[in-house]
């Protein structure tokens, strides 16, 4: 399986950014083949690996940073939201609905993993449920890092409170991982 080389960069930009006093022992701690990937140029447009490129770097940044794996993975998603949407693309966010914002992360998934498959599988007025239905390496990494992604891109819309849980897990053996997001707004 495949990870494009925006979602392999940002790892890397994420320790420079908000640790960069542990990046040289994190790229220390991977494995070489690993390693290799992020001592060289991380072209965005490239795949890469999942396992060499993501899941085993995530895992040492979320072991070395917060003793928690999946709590490293959801940083990085939470990160790799803010960078990506900035400029335009941040206008773009706040100004759409968030099931607009939703269905969009959803079709945006296919082109970070392959092969890969993210839909929407129900909607109510301030909820959305994604399904991911094909993946071939199941992984609580790649959830965390999506529930991530999704809490901050909904942060940057502008609701006033989001919740993003994963009811059900390819990793756990269910036909496919959900993700359940529900938001709301203040009244004034």
């Amino acid at each position: 399986m495949e990870i494009k080389g925006s979602a392999v960069k940002s790892i890397a930009d994420y320790l420079k950014k908000h640790h960069p006093e542990k990046y040289n022992t994190w790229l220390e701690s991977l494995p070489e083949k690993s390693r290799k990937i992020f001592q060289e140029p991380v072209l965005p447009s490239n795949w890469y690996s999942l396992q060499d490129a993501a899941l085993i770097p995530t895992e040492s940044l979320g072991q070395l940073i917060f003793s928690d794996a999946v709590k490293g993975a959801w940083q990085c998603g939470r990160y790799s939201a803010e960078t990506a949407l900035t400029g335009i693309y941040k206008f773009f966010v706040k100004a759409a609905s968030p099931h607009f914002i939703i269905d969009r992360a959803g079709r945006i998934f296919t082109t970070y993993y392959q092969p890969s498959n993210m839909e929407v599988a129900e909607k109510g007025d301030n909820y959305v449920v994604l399904r991911i239905t094909r993946f071939e390496e199941p992984s609580k990494l790649v959830e965390g890092r999506i529930g991530g992604w999704i809490e901050r891109a909904m942060e940057i819309h502008g609701v006033s409170f989001v919740t993003v849980d994963i009811t059900k897990s390819l990793t756990k053996g269910d036909a496919a991982t959900e993700i359940m997001v529900k938001w709301g707004y203040e009244k004034n």
